[in-house]
């Protein structure tokens, strides 16, 4: 039995040894390290960095203006001079696709960036007060989230949208800019608004869930014991607690966002021409898919479907590297 123990300790100083003990990781770390395992969802990250990162430097970039035509190389095949063609006014397409990136990001981060954080808010107030308060919130999220999002996203669009432009036309004289609203900001400033709009309500749900979770955990508890006020529970002790689910939710909505944007400038009531968007790129080209000109269809439609599936990689390996559980 001695000589026994002996092998085992042996055994053991030799492992220990061979493989010396690793530092502590932080819990971003070892979230970080988990994600990283997800070849996928991290091949998908650096795709949708770099597509949005492009989309926001095209200012500076060497690449032609969204509007600028060459009306000797209309409908062009893709060339060294224009690498992805010209679409059927001459404009290049690779420059309208980058120009669209900036589009893109845009509307998957201001609307995110508002959503959230009506979302998140309400939430936290929903689960932590209870009572008609919860009722109340809770019954104004189900009205919005009984209409199909899509048309309540057409409705929003096709009412909303005059009204921005009447109100930017009303205060262009009294800022100088009697102009202002034939500009593309009317156009950005509706959807942005109404993608915000619509975002934020079932968030607010999820939040609401997961703080109900949250609310009965004994660091809770503590933290009420010691007299701390309730604003500083709800977002030092909660919200923190919650930023896993917050990372994932921001990731779906973005994804969200863009392909909601794309629909209602496909249909002619979000982004419109000459200005760029995904979606009106693929409704200028519709019908092409058939004609000697399919690449004008396929290359944005191309770029929203591999765009969209990304950001579901993306989600899905956020959500295993975020819980432990799951490893």
């Amino acid at each position: 039995m001695t000589q026994t123990a002996t092998e085992v300790r042996t055994a053991g100083e030799v492992h220990t040894q061979a493989r010396p003990l690793v530092r502590g990781r932080s819990p971003a770390g070892e979230a970080w390290r988990r994600f990283r395992r997800k070849k996928l969802a991290l091949a998908s990250l650096i795709y949708i960095s770099v597509i949005l990162l492009l989309g926001v430097l095209a200012p500076v970039l060497p690449i032609q203006s969204f509007s600028a035509q060459d009306l000797s190389n209309v409908r062009a095949l893709p060339s060294w001079e224009h690498p992805l063609g010209t679409d059927d006014l001459g404009r290049d397409m690779l420059s309208r696709l980058i120009w669209g990136a900036q589009t893109a990001f845009l509307v998957a981060t201001i609307p995110m960036v508002i959503a959230m954080g009506i979302g998140v808010t309400v939430g936290l107030i929903a689960a932590w007060y209870r009572g008609w308060i919860d009722t109340l919130l809770m019954r104004l999220c189900d009205y919005l989230l009984a209409f199909p999002a899509l048309l309540l996203l057409i409705f929003l669009a096709a009412t909303f949208k005059p009204t921005v432009v009447n109100f930017v036309r009303e205060i262009g004289p009294l800022i100088g800019q009697p102009g202002l609203w034939r500009t593309g900001i009317v156009d950005y400033l509706a959807v942005l608004i109404i993608l915000a709009l619509v975002g934020w309500a079932g968030l607010a749900r999820l939040v609401r869930g997961q703080a109900l979770s949250l609310k009965e955990r004994e660091y809770i508890e503590a933290a009420r014991t010691i007299g701390a006020s309730e604003r500083r529970i709800l977002f030092l002790h909660l919200l923190p607690n919650m930023l896993p689910l917050l990372i994932v939710l921001a990731s779906m909505s973005m994804a969200g966002a863009i392909a909601a944007e794309s629909t209602i400038s496909f249909l002619g009531i979000g982004i419109v021409p000459p200005y760029p968007s995904w979606g009106s790129m693929i409704a200028d080209t519709y019908g092409k898919l058939r004609t000697p000109y399919w690449w004008l269809l396929a290359e944005p439609l191309a770029l929203v479907t591999t765009i969209l599936y990304a950001f579901a990689y993306l989600g899905d390996g956020l959500a295993d590297a975020l819980n432990p559980q799951a490893h």
